[in-house]
């Protein structure tokens, strides 16, 4: 089994990055045929604008561009997405919501059938979210901005194309022993990421 890692964030040397490598980790080492690509969208240079080129193909009048069709296919040979990003605004940061208006593309992602139903494309992939916050919890609950990301992000982006959530969590930096505790949870996250297969069974976890 295979795992996509997608990192946002531009400091290599930041806690994202650490809480990224420490899943990778995690995920390989819980079973020996699996797998872990981990991708720095930044320091990969992913272009997040999405373009007259976008345009197009979401119109159906052109083909993938290049840097696109590649992130597809990192995701077609993938059997879990891992999103590890630091939370700016109440939601992703600009490259990684770039990197899902872009690649999350009409005709791969989902498509729109002749009778207005939507056909969700996704349905092999299970998701993990991994946020990494400033504010204490009582802020994101007191003002509805995790019922908010829930709604936009778990609901109106993954389950339009059919993936499963199958873990959403916030980490924040409010809570106790941090950030030793993040790493655990860190850990935690990429050993479960495919217990379900292993064990027969299907679980889901929300934080």
């Amino acid at each position: 089994m295979h795992s996509l890692i997608v990192v946002a964030h531009p400091d290599p040397n930041s806690l994202t990055h650490t809480i990224a490598q420490h899943i990778s980790r995690s995920i390989t080492a819980s079973r020996p045929q699996h797998s872990a690509e981990l991708v720095d969208l930044i320091a990969e240079g992913f272009d997040p604008r999405f373009s007259l080129v976008d345009q197009a193909l979401f119109l159906k009048q052109s083909a993938p561009p290049a840097d696109v069709a590649a992130e597809q296919a990192r995701l077609d040979r993938a059997d879990a997405l891992v999103l590890v990003y630091p939370i700016y605004w109440w939601s992703f940061p600009a490259v990684l919501k770039g990197w899902i208006d872009r690649v999350f593309a009409q005709g791969w992602a989902y498509e729109e059938s002749s009778e207005g139903k939507v056909v969700k494309k996704l349905q092999h992939l299970q998701v993990h979210l991994v946020a990494i916050g400033g504010a204490d919890e009582g802020t994101y609950q007191r003002h509805g901005y995790a019922s908010a990301m829930k709604a936009q992000i778990d609901h109106g982006i993954f389950d339009y194309c059919g993936a499963t959530v199958r873990s959403s969590s916030m980490l924040l930096s409010t809570e106790g022993d941090y950030p030793q505790a993040h790493l655990d949870t860190a850990h935690t996250i990429g050993a479960s990421i495919f217990a379900s297969q292993v064990q027969g069974t299907v679980g889901q976890s929300g934080a």
